[in-house]
């Protein structure tokens, strides 16, 4: 079988769609084009001819899952769970309606390319869960269990998370008044807002403190 046509997308200048004895086989990115050295004229067996369509699929799932990761810093835990939907099989509708299955990504492409994200440094646990950290209290009010509740939760260890507070300048009793100036209007009655308080993982001493300063400030 022989390559008998390279030609750009219109869609995506970035990928090339290959030609095999005259019929579309595959794409590839400008990259993988490059660097698998294929020319128009060349011959290849079948076999062959599946490599390179695996690396087609690699490329498509590596870019999509970099876009990903790069829209905010994700966890490893986010990008794995990313790439794990990506293996399911999924309902597609063709021209004429009907539903059909379409076959997930197999396991071993998109543990390729969790490697080469960790590999690229797009992912990094501790750089995401500063993100996070600064994240939450530029935003809004934020507990430290509840930090360290959300991290855990995103699969980052805790000596990473415990770390990370420690070095940062938050603190409970300034995210505790954030709370309380956001929500006094919704919860003027102060054992509502005490029970809101408890829930966003304040300690009860830090939510009677935090009360007892308001009432002085005012």
């Amino acid at each position: 079988m022989i390559i008998t046509a390279v030609t750009a997308q219109q869609k995506d200048k970035n990928r090339i769609n290959v030609m095999v004895d005259g019929k579309y086989r595959f794409s590839l990115d400008i990259f993988q084009y490059a660097d698998l050295g294929i020319r128009v004229g060349k011959d290849y067996s079948e076999e062959e001819l599946i490599e390179l369509e695996t690396e087609s699929q690699f490329g498509k799932v590596y870019m999509r899952a970099l876009e990903y990761s790069l829209m905010r810093p994700h966890s490893a835990k986010e990008v794995r769970d990313y790439l794990y939907r990506k293996t399911r099989d999924t309902k597609t509708k063709t021209k004429t309606g009907e539903l059909k299955d379409r076959p997930g990504v197999p396991a071993a492409i998109t543990e390729r390319v969790f490697a080469k994200l960790l590999e690229k440094k797009y992912i990094d646990d501790e750089k995401f869960a500063r993100f996070w950290i600064e994240n939450r209290n530029l935003r809004k009010g934020t507990s430290r269990r509840k930090l360290q509740a959300e991290l855990r939760a995103k699969g980052v260890e805790s000596s990473i998370i415990e770390r990370l507070l420690a070095d940062s300048e938050r603190s409970d009793d300034d995210e505790i008044m954030k709370i309380i100036a956001k929500k006094r209007n919704r919860y003027p009655d102060n054992q509502k807002l005490m029970q809101y308080l408890a829930r966003q993982g304040f300690s009860y001493d830090d939510i009677k403190q935090a009360l007892s300063h308001e009432q002085f400030d005012d």
